[in-house]
């Protein structure tokens, strides 16, 4: 099963990206489709900021508006993906398609 798993990069609306984790996580487990989606991942950096003379370690998206997912797509788990609040789409091709990375 692990060979049919892909990167794939998805769509989200600017600064909702760790509701779109939430949700796509719990539909997933709602589903009971688990292993055709094991991780959902927000690409984060770690920065330091002074305040007060501290130095405050804080993180911020590193693309801002993109989820990156590992998945066996299939007909079914597309359309859920798409269906989730706040996804916009695939990043791929003019036709709306999914595209591994």
């Amino acid at each position: 099963m692990s060979d049919q798993l892909k990167w794939y990069v998805v769509r989200a609306v600017s600064g909702k990206e760790k509701k779109v984790k939430q949700y796509l996580e719990a539909e997933i487990n709602r589903l009971g489709i688990a292993h055709l989606l094991p991780q959902v991942l927000i690409p984060m950096e770690k920065y330091y900021q002074m305040k007060d003379g501290k130095k405050i370690a804080k993180e911020r998206n590193f693309y801002p508006g993109y989820v990156l997912i590992e998945a066996a797509l299939d007909g079914e788990l597309e359309h859920v993906i798409k269906g989730i609040n706040s996804v916009i789409g695939f990043l791929g091709d003019k036709g709306g398609n999914a595209v591994p990375m």
